[in-house]
């Protein structure tokens, strides 16, 4: 699997609820600083801090993986930050209640904002005065260390990383039906690509497709025939190329949306286009049709699209695929001229990729404190 960590690098600002909305009792300020107080391990993600590794596992309660420390700090952020959004929602438009949520200027960088890359001052910080731009990012946010969780457990645990990429795909799921339209309104193509749904349905995509290829490897360790084995590939396929849907519109809607995203998927799609024929290669072989599988190589390698970007370590995998075939077809032109002299079918008579998608969103159901917040309007 590729890896792509990007939309894990997430920064933001100090933001203190109880200097600006106005408590009516002890209560709703007790709420407000716990709501700042958990919101400053949010704060410390991807910031150099000099806690050792010791006292953040102490703090933790025993989480070693500092990904799980980062998640199990939005996690105990996101249910007082949704009862406060709920609770100004109740309120509306009132003139003071928008003008305390314009003081808290609430700035994110934006990993995939091209114009971070090219910044040489320094992170840029985008400023939306909405509490569900807030939301919008810190449940983007914990999508992604999910993903990010799910793809350091790959290696000692398929099933929980599998499971990881279905909920981070949840996570997105429901960000993008149920937060973000809300927050289009207000948000520019200047603005960050995280705030938009369309960003949100392709990170839901690319977390289905990775979850997919996880339960593959899975597959492959049980010696599950090939001919499923390219259907699930061709499965993973189909799902970067709802992604590649996804990303043609959010580039549409946000100008500054960065290119490396687009390479990450259309690298992902060829490898795995590239495994679906390796594999249907393997069943029409077995089958003794040399010819059919020499077409199919051929077609395969033909496909393969030239001048792909992205990482170095992308394109090498890519190359390693497309070596391996190469050989395979050399071996099976060897054999076939010498022992089968089988005809190779030309390209449209060659059977098609079937695809099989089978992963699915594990559903985010948000937790909110049913607390009782009294702002003095």
């Amino acid at each position: 699997m590729l890896q792509f960590k990007d939309p894990s690098k997430l920064r933001t600002k100090k933001i203190v609820f109880e200097d600006v909305y106005c408590a009516q009792d002890s209560g709703t300020l007790e709420q407000l600083k716990e709501l700042s107080s958990k919101r400053v391990g949010v704060e410390l993600i991807n910031e150099n801090n000099f806690i050792t590794d010791a006292i953040a596992r102490e703090m933790s309660g025993g989480l070693t993986s500092q990904c799980e420390q980062d998640i199990q700090k939005l996690e105990l952020y996101l249910p007082l930050l949704e009862n406060l959004v709920q609770h100004v929602d109740l309120v509306g438009d009132d003139p003071r209640v928008t003008g305390w949520t314009s003081k808290l200027k609430i700035r994110w960088t934006s990993p995939l904002s091209q114009s971070s890359f090219f910044n040489l001052l320094g992170p840029r910080f985008f400023q939306i005065d909405k509490l569900q731009f807030e939301l919008g990012i810190v449940l983007f946010f914990y999508g992604a260390q999910l993903r990010e969780w799910a793809s350091q457990v790959l290696v000692t645990d398929l099933v929980r990383s599998a499971t990881l990429f279905r909920r981070a795909a949840g996570v997105y799921h429901y960000l993008a039906h149920e937060v973000l339209p809300s927050l289009q309104v207000v948000l520019t193509p200047e603005g960050p690509p995280e705030a938009a749904s369309s960003v949100s349905s392709v990170m839901t995509l690319i977390c289905l497709a990775e979850a997919q290829i996880v339960t593959i490897m899975k597959a492959e360790e049980k010696g599950t025939a090939v001919g499923l084995l390219a259907k699930l590939h061709c499965g993973v396929v189909q799902l970067f190329d709802e992604a590649m849907d996804f990303f043609s519109t959010a580039a549409k809607e946000c100008k500054d949306i960065s290119p490396v995203l687009m390479d990450y998927i259309s690298c992902s799609k060829v490898v795995h286009e590239l495994r679906s024929y390796q594999y249907m290669v393997q069943a029409v072989k077995a089958e003794g049709q040399i010819g059919t599988a020499i077409g199919l190589l051929k077609l395969a390698l033909n496909r393969v699209q030239r001048n792909l970007g992205g990482m170095e370590s992308w394109r090498t995998i890519i190359k390693q695929d497309m070596d391996t075939m190469t050989d395979l077809l050399r071996k099976y032109e060897h054999e076939n001229e010498f022992v089968w002299h089988e005809k190779v079918p030309y390209d449209h008579n060659l059977p098609l990729l079937q695809g099989k998608k089978i992963a699915t969103c594990i559903p985010y159901h948000p937790e909110r404190w049913e607390r009782t917040l009294a702002l003095k309007i």
